[in-house]
Formats: structure tokens, sequence, C-alpha cells
């Protein structure tokens, strides 16, 4: 029997340690070691020395590397593949995170059904081959050539992933898959760093495509060992409020291409549907003009978006204001309103400020400032903002409006939809011609200015 030995590892960055300490030596957290058994020694007849290298490794002068350009699998699904960086790489390693309901296992069996004519294996620890098919069912039409495989020993998983020869292989999830050759339970930070390694070897190896699905801790990061998004190729998270229908795809880490790239769902009963145009979506549509709402033009990565902000001022009721804010940063509005306060005059800080990002989504681009200053200044003089402006502009401390990047993605995506009038700031005016636009480009330099074009 192999040696067996007893170490500490913390359970927020994988540092090993011989005995407990309070503090982590490596991330700082307290109190996050926790005991765990490992084996120093694999056996001679590990399953992972069944899988074969396709090429002898050896030190080799990178003057004489030979560069074959991969071809990448095309995938059906257009907002994965451009998350990706235009499809999939053979032999990458990919980590898909999200909360427990998000969608993620059901976008990745939506994906394994959409591939036609290629052998893909999802291998469920935590379902049963019946609930992945009446799921299946439910989204669209069964693929032939996916194999479903229920269990959690990576041993056998990689003695049958070894005879299969499955072009694309996906883990649901790594949390509960444990290895033989840790004595420690399943989910563990020793057994998903094991876990994970032999995955790696295997998609290195074989050329082979593995998608892990992964757990998130309750303050949102990635459950396990920090360790295992440095060891994966791509790491992506999904995200969005389980009471709405929109998910967002972004990509934190990409070995293969951009981080800047947003993919969009919509979830329904068929299913995650890509969403094209979300712009259309997030504009809300009224049937007759209301206070307290504008829109704003705001970039997710490289993907310009439209969205619309409403607020709501009214007085405070029980003498301590609230503020409170949905899908937008509280600091920042708290920061916003201040700025009112002190260098426009507007009498704010004994009302209630309540905003709302409508959709659900999350929004941290601070180009969406000046339509939430123009949201709140509508409520509070309750007087409505013509539904064919939009705004794209950063707010300062000293009452300024500041340009903001991609100016142009935002300028057309106005225009696209229909805008009749986008607020800019001036400092974005240079490079920029009236004529080469339908839509009209307002430059202001001030709130105050924005305030008299508004509500004059």
């Amino acid at each position: 029997m192999a040696k067996l030995k007893k170490a500490f590892f913390c359970q927020n960055c994988g540092m090993q340690s011989p005995k407990w300490v309070g503090k982590c030596t490596s991330c700082g957290e307290w109190n996050t070691y926790v005991e765990e058994i490992i084996q120093k020694e694999a056996p001679s007849n590990s399953v992972s020395a069944l899988i074969t290298s396709k090429k002898t490794i050896k030190p080799t002068k990178i003057t004489e590397v030979v560069f074959n350009e991969e071809t990448r699998y095309p995938l059906t699904d257009g907002e994965l593949s451009r998350v990706l960086g235009g499809g999939l790489v053979p032999g990458s390693l990919i980590l898909f995170a999200g909360e427990p309901g998000i969608g993620k296992s059901t976008l990745l069996l939506q994906l394994a059904m959409q591939m036609k004519g290629i052998k893909i294996v999802y291998i469920s620890g935590e379902e049963s081959e019946q609930q992945i098919k009446m799921r299946a069912e439910r989204i669209g039409s069964l693929n032939q050539e996916c194999y479903l495989f229920t269990e959690t020993s990576m041993q056998n998983i990689l003695l049958h992933l070894a005879g299969l020869e499955a072009d694309i292989v996906i883990v649901d999830s790594i949390q509960t898959i444990h290895s033989q050759l840790i004595e420690s339970s399943a989910g563990s930070i020793s057994q998903i760093r094991e876990c994970t390694a032999e995955l790696m070897r295997f998609a290195k190896e074989t050329a082979t495509p593995v998608f892990l699905i992964g757990h998130i801790t309750k303050d949102g990061s990635i459950a396990g060992p920090k360790v295992l998004e440095h060891m994966v190729d791509v790491v992506l998270q999904f995200e969005g409020d389980r009471n709405f229908m929109y998910r967002l795809l972004r990509a934190q880490k990409n070995r293969f291409g951009s981080t800047n790239e947003l993919g969009i769902y919509e979830m329904n009963s068929m299913g995650l549907m890509p969403i094209h145009n979300p712009s259309e979506l997030l504009i809300g549509s009224r049937d007759e003009p209301l206070s307290g709402s504008a829109t704003a033009a705001t970039v997710e990565g490289i993907r310009p978006l439209l969205i619309e902000v409403q607020a709501l001022v009214s007085s405070a009721a029980y003498g301590t204001p609230q503020r409170s804010s949905t899908g937008f940063d509280l600091r920042r509005l708290n920061m916003l309103l201040a700025v009112l306060e002190k260098r426009c005059g507007f009498r704010l800080g004994i009302k209630d400020v309540f905003l709302n990002i409508a959709g659900g989504i999350r929004v941290d681009d601070p180009a969406i400032d000046l339509a939430v200053i123009s949201a709140i200044l509508s409520s509070s003089e309750d007087i409505h903002i013509n539904s064919k402006y939009t705004f794209a502009a950063e707010v300062g401390l000293s009452g300024e409006i500041r340009p903001v990047s991609k100016i142009e993605q935002r300028i057309m995506e106005g225009q696209k939809l229909g805008f009749e009038k986008i607020f800019l700031s001036k400092y974005n005016k240079k490079g920029i011609e009236q004529k080469n636009y339908k839509i009209e480009l307002v430059f202001v330099a001030k709130i105050e200015q924005v305030f008299e074009l508004l509500f004059a």
C-alpha cells in the first residue's frame, strides 16, 4: 500500500501546510485550513497510463517549433462560440461556473444535442440518465452521437474515455468527481486539484476539448482552490438573476481569445435561447410618457447595448432617506447623488432614491452615469424624457461630463435602433463628425447643460 500522509490545505487558495495555522501565508485569509489525507505515491497501474501521448516530449528550441494552426470546432451556439473566441479549440480545458439553477447544465446539454455528427460524452455525477434524457427531450431533438455516463470515479471515467475516443467531453460537475488516489472526500481541495489535473492531462494528450461545470461559493467566487482557475485554459462565468429571464455569459480567462466578449441568453421553456439583438429587449416599450426613465448606451466588452435606467425619487416618509439600487453599484449611486447635491444644488438629501436597471442585468460601465443622473432628475422634477434620447457619458465629482471609450459603437447602436439624439461629453467630440451619422450628436460639458436641454 502506498504511503499515506496528512496535510492541511487552505480552502481559499489551495496552499498546503504540514500543520494547522490560523492565517494562510499565501492569501491572508483566516481559519481556512482543513485537514485532508493525501497519498504520496500513485500506483504504477494508474488508469491515466492508458492514455498515450501523441507526441514525444523533449526540449525544443523555440525557433524550431513547427506551428500548425489547429482547426476549431464550429459551434451551433453563436453566443458561446463568440465568447470562446470563434469556436472550440482541440485539447482545451474549459471551466464553466455559475450559481445553482442559473442554467449551466442546460446550456451544455443543449450544446451536446445540437452538435450533430460529433461524438460527445456527457458525464454526470449529479443526475441520473433518465433525468438527463427527460431534460434533453424538453429542450430539443436528441443527438444519436451523445453518450451519457453517470459516474463519479475518475479512474472509471478515464477508462471509458480511452475506449470511446470522444470528440467533446462534458463533466457535470467537477466537485462530484473523486479519485481513488486521494483519500479525502469528493469536493475537497485535493480531490478537485487531482481530478482536474487528470482531465487536463487527458485533454492535452488526446486533443479532446473538455468542459468542466463548477460550483461557486456564497460570495460568488468559484468553489475549490484558486489554482483550479490557473490550470484550465478558459474560465466562463454564467451570470443572471434567477427571477429574470436573461443570462449573461462572460469569459474571465481565455488563452485562445479575448475576454471582452459577452453572450446573452433568454431562458424559456425550451431552454436557453441566444439573443442576437439584446438592445431591443432591454429597452422598455411604453404607451405613454413617464418620468424617471432614461436610456443608456453601454458597452459590455466590445458589444454595445442600450439599456433602460429607471429611477424613483420621493419624499422620505420615515425621516431617514433610503438609497436602493438594483443592477447598479449603490456606492456609485450615493456619489452621484452627492454631486447633484453639492455641485448642482438639487436638494435630494431628504428624499428617497430608488434605481433599477431594467431586464435584471448588472452594469458596471461608468458611461451610464449620465443616464442615471437624467433619470433621477426626471423623477425628481416629474418631467418625462423623450424616449428617443439616449446617453453615453461619465459624471465626475466636480459635476463635469467626462468622455468614455468606444464612442463610435455606442452612437451606431443608438442610430440602428432609431434614436434621434445621443448626449455625449464634449471631450469626445474630437474625430467625430455629425455628417457621418443620422442620429443627432449633443455634446455637453456640465450637468446644468443637460438639465437645461432636457427640462427647460
